[in-house]
């Protein structure tokens, strides 16, 4: 078996934690600078708006249906040696995207990058973290470790920005591969043993599995999450993009020189930087807050804040200053459902198969990432703007604020049992 029914000893804690937040914060450095590379890509080779996206899109639908699978990977091999099949997944991906000229070869090679970023993401690490971190204090943990993954999300876009000022995208793509391969640096630090319970140990993954999916409170969290794909995904791949098509009016007193940001693309390269930036300590909030109050109201409380700003975004003019205003807004809740999400799950359904059971819910949040994506460049692409997709996203985020209610935070006797 990959893990055993020893709890993990205090000393072990801070080296599991430090070491998924590392390899997090690299992985999401890299998927959060995607939606940098939209117009650079499209321009050179004369592509549709949609095209790249699709390919964005099904990296995220990849994602989505590896996170189970590399999930149930770490819980029968063990997480180790699927961080590391993940991580060369991605660096494949990565070299193959770097020699892709056609929109049918990104798309294609597209799908072992979203494999990989599932292999080095939330699913395995934070199943990792979780077994490692007591009971008191997982909520927290599991907030800092998401927290990392906002982290890499403040360094990748502009880092990305910075790259593509002396070299093309392809060789971006080589310098990134090489980038993930480094997280492999961290394994040895993750040694940790699962704090399950003796009667967990003892359900098989498809015990746990029916159990779940006759659990209502199981739909509703699988329901719920669709949305936070949704706006993340729509986000992450057209807001530069989006930023940048208003080039013309969001600046004419020259606030942006005054800042030193030279132009309207690295705003939005910012702009995802300041989103990641907020949101550490969004997600660390999130976490602190997980161990004190009721998950489920928190989580609704967070969907309700996201439909509200973005609603308020798409309204008023946009400026320099409504931008980082949005940003700030928006990071603070970016990830921050994260932790409750996967926190809720762990102490509905115990921890012996969490990295599957979260991965399950996962794929709706993946869902969401692709409709938002292949959305935003096709609706993009028709009516020559993002209102459409943005205001769909503010109904699916009112969606999520209300199906999240009625769930019943009721531990399981076998999560719970001795």
């Amino acid at each position: 078996m990959a893990c055993t029914a020893i709890p993990a000893p205090a000393r072990l804690f801070t080296p599991v934690l430090i070491a998924g937040s590392v390899i997090l914060m690299l992985g999401f450095a890299i998927r959060a600078s995607y939606g940098v590379f939209q117009i650079p890509i499209a321009d050179e080779f004369g592509w549709l708006r949609s095209e790249f996206s699709l390919a964005i899109a099904i990296q995220n639908l990849a994602w989505g249906i590896g996170q189970p699978v590399f999930g149930a990977i770490g819980e029968r091999f063990g997480d180790r040696r699927a961080i590391l099949l993940g991580a060369l997944t991605y660096a494949l991906g990565l070299v193959l995207s770097s020699q892709a000229i056609t929109p049918e070869a990104h798309q294609l090679w597209s799908v072992l990058v979203g494999f990989g970023v599932a292999g080095t993401g939330f699913g395995v690490v934070l199943a990792v973290v979780g077994r490692a971190a007591a009971d008191e204090h997982r909520s927290m943990a599991l907030g800092i470790a998401t927290a990392a993954g906002s982290a890499g999300q403040v360094v990748g876009p502009p880092f990305a920005e910075y790259l593509l000022g002396f070299m093309n995208w392809s060789g971006v793509f080589l310098v990134f591969s090489v980038i993930i391969l480094g997280a492999l640096l961290m394994l040895p630090l993750l040694r940790g043993s699962q704090a399950a319970s003796r009667a967990e140990l003892e359900e098989s993954m498809g015990q746990v599995l029916r159990r779940a999916f006759r659990d209502p409170s199981y739909g509703l969290i699988f329901a719920g999450f669709f949305s936070c794909g949704y706006q993340l995904g729509f986000l992450t791949a057209h807001f530069p993009a989006f930023i940048t098509e208003v080039s013309g009016p969001i600046d004419p007193a020259g606030i942006l020189a005054g800042i030193g940001i030279g132009d309207t693309a690295a705003l939005g390269a910012w702009a995802m930087a300041l989103i990641g930036l907020a949101n550490i300590v969004g997600t660390v909030t999130a976490g602190w807050l997980g161990k004190r109050h009721s998950k489920k109201y928190l989580l609704a409380g967070i969907y309700a804040g996201r439909t509200l700003f973005a609603a308020l975004f798409i309204l008023f003019p946009m400026t320099p200053a409504t931008v980082i205003l949005f940003s700030v807004g928006m990071g603070a809740l970016w990830l921050a459902t994260v932790p409750l999400t996967s926190g809720l799950v762990a102490h509905l359904f115990g921890l012996r198969y969490m990295g599957t059971l979260y991965g399950i819910v996962f794929f709706s949040h993946q869902l969401g990432s692709f409709l938002g994506v292949w959305l935003g460049g096709k609706l993009y692409d028709i009516y020559g703007t993002y209102d459409q997709v943005w205001w769909i996203g503010v109904g699916v985020g009112a969606f999520s604020a209300l199906v999240h209610l009625p769930v019943k935070e009721r531990r399981s006797p076998v999560a719970v049992a001795a």
